[in-house]
């Protein structure tokens, strides 16, 4: 039986390592060599350097396990566990030299979700956690907000940048959202939004058309620090449907009910 907890920390560790790389490249970073992947989804040797560190290290980890990566890491599981990663969640906001991005690290096996790291490179804050754990920033344990109902929250959101189908009925979501809340916020790194709930800085986060890499590493910080994530029909499918809300229990609830009469309206 693998030690999660363990393993977890190794990851903080090697995460700690990364991100002094990619705050390093962030003052010298050169824009002539962004990259398109498809409409506004950039990418840059930072994020191709970043991934190539990271599975380096936890290939040390753990030699048999799978990858999914974001930049194109993709290898099978010799035993049943699998790491996603996003190597820098965030992009757009690197680039563009606004500070606030991401490392995103989950490990799974087949039937369950086994830890999950998180560090926003500016602040030099590492969000984590492992399975029946607890979740952690910086060593010190963290627990999704004690608000009681979403007219005393603050909500995170983010915005496509593809696949505008949907945009009609995510408008009146937003709309349902301002009316109900304190505020919306869109950060720019959904790995970011999902480790601020975990630590009760923001009382919920929604979004839809995300990847297992922007989402798999926060998720399982917020369920450790007591919150709930589903999808927008409220199923524990969020990551095959491409769709998440992530909030303290009763706070998921509201927003769970407006967001699913909304998107299906």
């Amino acid at each position: 039986m693998q030690d999660y907890k363990d393993i977890c920390h190794k990851v903080v560790k090697l995460t700690d390592e990364v991100a002094s790389f990619i705050a390093e490249e962030r003052t010298n970073f050169d824009s002539s060599k962004i990259e398109y992947k498809g409409l506004n989804d950039l990418v840059s040797y930072v994020d191709k350097t970043a991934e190539k560190k990271i599975v380096d290290g936890l290939m040390k980890i753990l030699p048999d396990a799978g990858f999914i990566g974001e930049e194109g890491t993709n290898r099978s599981s010799k035993n049943g566990l699998k790491w996603i990663i996003d190597p820098l969640d965030g992009t757009t906001n690197f680039i563009h030299g606004i500070p606030i991005f991401s490392i995103s690290i989950a490990l799974i096996s087949t039937t369950d979700y086994c830890l999950g790291v998180v560090r926003e490179v500016n602040l030099n804050e590492c969000f984590y956690a492992w399975k029946d754990g607890g979740a952690f920033l910086n060593g010190v344990p963290i627990s999704v907000s004690s608000q009681q109902n979403l007219k005393s929250g603050l909500i995170a959101t983010g915005f496509p940048y593809y696949n505008f189908e949907k945009m009609p009925q995510y408008m009146n979501i937003l709309m349902g959202m301002m009316k109900g809340c304190h505020g919306i916020r869109r950060l720019g790194s959904a790995a970011v939004d999902l480790a601020y709930v975990a630590c009760g800085r923001l009382e919920g986060f929604f979004e839809y058309n995300l990847n297992a890499w922007d989402v798999a590493g926060g998720s399982i910080i917020v369920k450790e620090a007591g919150g709930t994530v589903t999808t927008f029909s409220n199923e524990d499918t969020f990551i095959e449907d491409r769709e998440i809300i992530a909030a303290p229990p009763v706070i998921h609830k509201e927003m769970q009910s407006i967001i699913y009469k909304k998107w299906n309206s």
